[in-house]
């Protein structure tokens, strides 16, 4: 998947980061008017932007809910990440309480680095939902930077993600209907970073209900979580080390895979199993085959990425 293209959310990230941030600046934004936005930047920074550690990023992820939020990843080392992060806040002011930015420094953040693939600085990302949106790398023209943010309010639109720091709301919004008890266990459960329990009341609600297409996504990506939530950073370069070397190898092509769609990087861990699938046989490719699927639960069935990846998928079976 290329970096520089935002995708659909349909899932959590993955990252299981539990701690408490200072969001009350950001909140308060959304019963105040928003008029030190509408002034314009401030220098030095922005009313929408707050820095987010691996203590406090699980609180930031779920504003996600609310807004669509933007990471910018950098290293005080690098300049350039200062630049961008300028650049960020001065236009998220300019959305008056649309987006929300984390500064997160991946030297003291390496955790909240890896879950997202980092490889170099300055990295942005964004999430909706807590599902990650890959924008783009190192530094670009404002014009530029603003069309992500564009084609990224419309991907949040139309996951329903319309809400507004400054107080703005949509009065043709209505409440969204409970969950069902058994879906709502399951969230609190991740909310709570027990993906056992979670797991467990997802499994119910299929049982009482095979069809119920909500619950399916729901623990596929509670297994991703889990599967993802055992791998640290020397491992997932372990693997990453061997799926390179060794095309036959399952395990790593699996865990590749799954680091990669935590990551954002959709389309390579669905090509990645496509081309196993391809060139095995037997139990393996089987084995590869019902991951894939899983994946695509994840990614979302309607995402076009999904779409494209069936069809090559029908090629390599048949």
């Amino acid at each position: 998947m290329s970096q520089n293209s935002p995708m659909s959310p349909n899932g959590p990230s993955g990252i299981n980061l539990r701690g408490a941030v200072d969001l009350s600046a950001l909140k308060n934004r959304a019963t105040a008017p928003a008029t030190a936005a509408a002034a314009g930047a401030p220098a030095g920074g922005s009313p929408y932007a707050v820095d987010v550690n691996e203590q406090s990023f699980q609180e930031f992820v779920q504003l996600s809910q609310q807004v669509p939020v933007v990471v910018a990843l950098g290293s005080a080392r690098s300049q350039q990440s200062a630049t961008v992060t300028a650049l960020l806040e001065k236009i998220i002011n300019e959305y008056g309480g649309q987006l929300a930015l984390g500064r997160v420094d991946v030297d003291s953040s390496p955790q909240i680095a890896q879950a997202f693939g980092v490889t170099a600085v300055p990295t942005v990302v964004a999430l909706i939902k807590g599902q990650p949106v890959p924008m783009f790398e190192g530094e670009l023209p404002e014009e530029q930077v603003k069309e992500f943010f564009a084609e990224l309010l419309k991907v949040a639109a139309s996951n329903g993600v319309t809400g507004n720091l400054g107080g703005a709301k949509d009065p043709a919004a209505a409440e969204p209907p409970p969950l069902p008890p058994l879906h709502q266990a399951a969230r609190d459960a991740i909310d709570a970073g027990d993906l056992e329990t979670a797991q467990t009341s997802y499994e119910k609600a299929l049982a009482e209900k095979p069809n119920d297409a909500d619950a399916k996504i729901g623990l596929a990506q509670v297994h991703l979580m889990l599967r993802t939530a055992q791998i640290n950073v020397l491992q997932a370069e372990e693997f990453r080390t061997r799926a390179a070397g060794d095309p036959d190898d399952l395990e790593a092509a699996l865990a590749v895979a799954d680091l990669d769609v935590t990551g954002g990087h959709v389309e390579d861990a669905l090509a990645r199993l496509v081309k196993f699938i391809a060139l095995h046989f037997g139990p393996e490719r089987e084995d590869a085959r019902l991951r894939l699927l899983e994946l695509y639960e994840v990614v979302g069935v309607s995402d076009p990425r999904v779409s494209a990846s069936r069809q090559t998928l029908a090629r390599a079976l048949f």
